[in-house]
């Protein structure tokens, strides 16, 4: 469960460590005091996107830090352990964001991704918010909840694996049959394209040999030359360098008989001379083997020539052009074999078809089970939430069963009846604001209930409702709380009044950038907090009176004897 919520620099909040404690806790507080930033903070932290608005003006970075006791979450244990995260039975998660927008996360203080951030926050928290009642009335929404409540989720995961194992395959096959089609036609042009680089031998004659053959031969006149000229320069003419440094060594030897340490830079300069003479002799060896080549030099340009019409053909550099041979090569491979693939692919289709169905059977069955139950304690729920005649309904139906898809055949349509004699129809067509919200918090209680998340957020599910109903909503939640965290945002004070614990959030003015802050109320604080939900800005001794007396009559104001809160704030 989460036993500490501490934030930094959030928009409205300066400063916010507080603990939390099992069981049902509320948190109520003037209409815009701050409460939603708080459900903000949590979504930040537990993956939500980040966004530079969130930092507080005049302030380097954002904050929000989650402490959570693992005892009552062994899925989160088991995730944190298998990614090398796990730090005993405590998990501390952090998110960071910045004056750029740009957010940092951490669990157990070593940085994490986003994605890895999301997947351990489900297995912590489970957040039901104000529009929940809107989402309901999508299919998809319907389908997720009853596959949630049946507990389809093993079996859902392997019939949507099976089915993108099938569609692949059927997409390949597809590709393969349309291919064969003009597979003749095909094969003609890849023969042809395939002898055409054949030709060129690039394998033996690379392009860059080719070119750098070219280029000598091209410039075989300057080479010549030049050449030649070194050679005089190096060793024929008479002020030759081999004759300088004969003559430096001769000159440089007479003196060393009076200087021994010259002796040195002689033999340096004897070593040179000998480099000279060796380059002189080397260039001119090379020199004598140089002849120009006029059909040589042809049939380089005719080949090049070739390699680069080719190169603007297959739209490839010209080096590229052998990886091109292999490609083509491995293409009328595959299409001299596409029967026997074909015939691979068809029977892969047809043993996947039949084992998707096989699931999908399976998927149906467990859903029309799981549905029967659903709709019985949601019907039986209703009524307790103010509508007497009311029925819910769960209605399965094949949608193009021939064709797998994602999810499974079935359509999965919520319909409810909320006056005897009319046949039930779907919710968006039936259902008024109040009851389509009293029907969304019975569904989201009841899904709930068979839920291993250890902490559920409620913001705001009980608007639309009042009076009796309220007490009632108040009443299922704090049930729901006996073996998990229940925290719930309210303007209800019926619903408040089932609560453990009370949190007020409220606004200061003092400085000049506002400031909410969120404390633990006592049961005299308490008591004033309900009489203003009850009576609004005149609290009278009759209002005090009521809210006391609402008080008295819930169990609320007892404390479970096995967990403890508290609280600071700035």
């Amino acid at each position: 469960m989460l036993v500490n919520l501490n934030i930094i620099d959030l928009a409205v909040v300066k400063s916010l460590d507080l603990n939390l404690a099992t069981g049902m806790s509320v948190l109520t507080g003037e209409t815009g005091a701050g409460k939603s930033i708080l459900l903000t903070a949590l979504g930040l932290a537990l993956g939500d996107r980040a966004d530079a608005g969130y930092v507080r003006p005049h302030s380097k970075r954002a904050e929000v830090n989650l402490e959570f006791d693992l005892c009552d979450a062994p899925k989160a244990q088991h995730w944190l352990k298998e990614h090398d995260l796990d730090d005993g039975q405590t998990c501390i998660i952090r998110r960071v964001v910045n004056q750029d927008g740009r957010s940092k996360a951490y669990i157990n203080n070593r940085p994490v991704t986003l994605q890895s951030l999301q997947e351990l926050s489900e297995k912590l928290v489970e957040i039901h918010g104000q529009h929940a009642h809107l989402t309901l009335l999508n299919a998809d929404e319907q389908r997720r909840l009853l596959d949630t409540y049946a507990k389809n989720q093993p079996l859902l995961d392997q019939l949507n694996q099976c089915y993108r194992h099938w569609h692949k395959t059927h997409k390949e096959l597809e590709t393969l049959v349309k291919a064969s089609t003009d597979q003749t036609a095909r094969e003609e042009l890849l023969n042809y394209q395939i002898e055409e680089l054949q030709q060129l031998d690039l394998n033996d004659n690379s392009y860059a040999a080719l070119s750098e053959e070219h280029s000598k031969l091209a410039n075989l006149g300057q080479i010549l030359g030049t050449g030649l000229a070194l050679v005089d320069q190096l060793y024929e003419d008479p002020q030759s360098v081999n004759s300088v440094l004969n003559h430096s060594v001769s000159e440089l030897a007479q003196l060393a008989r009076f200087a021994p340490e010259l002796k040195d830079i002689c033999a340096l300069l004897t070593e040179a001379q000998i480099q000279a003479e060796e380059a002189a002799q080397q260039l001119r060896r090379f020199l004598e083997t140089q002849e120009a080549d006029p059909m040589r030099m042809e049939a380089l340009e005719n080949q090049l020539g070739i390699i680069h019409t080719l190169s603007r053909k297959h739209h490839i550099k010209p080096d590229e052009l052998p990886a091109q041979l292999s490609k083509l090569e491995h293409e009328l491979d595959g299409l001299t074999h596409s029967s026997e693939r074909i015939a691979e692919l068809q029977d892969s289709v047809a043993k996947l078809y039949q084992h998707y169905h096989q699931l999908a059977a399976e998927l149906s069955e467990q859903r029309r089970i799981g549905a029967a139950s659903l709709q019985q304690q949601i019907s039986a729920m209703i009524k307790e939430l103010g509508m007497p005649q009311g029925e819910f309904l769960v209605l399965i139906s094949d949608v193009d069963a021939d064709s797998p898809k994602l999810n499974g055949r079935d359509a999965v349509t919520f319909l409810v009846s909320a006056n005897p004699g009319l046949p039930p129809k779907a919710l968006a067509k039936v259902a008024s604001g109040g009851e389509l919200s009293r029907i969304s918090l019975a569904i989201q209680v009841t899904t709930s209930n068979d839920k291993s998340t250890p902490t559920m957020i409620f913001d705001e599910v009980d608007s639309g409702i009042g009076g009796g109903i309220a007490e009632i909503v108040g009443q299922k939640l704090r049930r729901l709380s006996e073996n998990r965290q229940v925290l719930c945002v309210t303007h209800l004070p019926q619903v408040a009044a089932q609560a453990h614990y009370h949190l007020y959030v409220e606004k200061n003015h003092d400085t000049d950038i506002t400031s909410s802050s969120v404390r633990l109320l006592d049961d005299a604080e308490r008591v004033e907090e309900m009489a203003r939900m009850l009576g609004g800005v005149n609290i009278t001794a009759n209002t005090l009176a009521h809210a006391k007396e609402m008080l008295f009559q819930s169990t609320a104001v007892t404390t479970p004897h096995h967990t403890n809160t508290g609280n600071h704030n700035q």
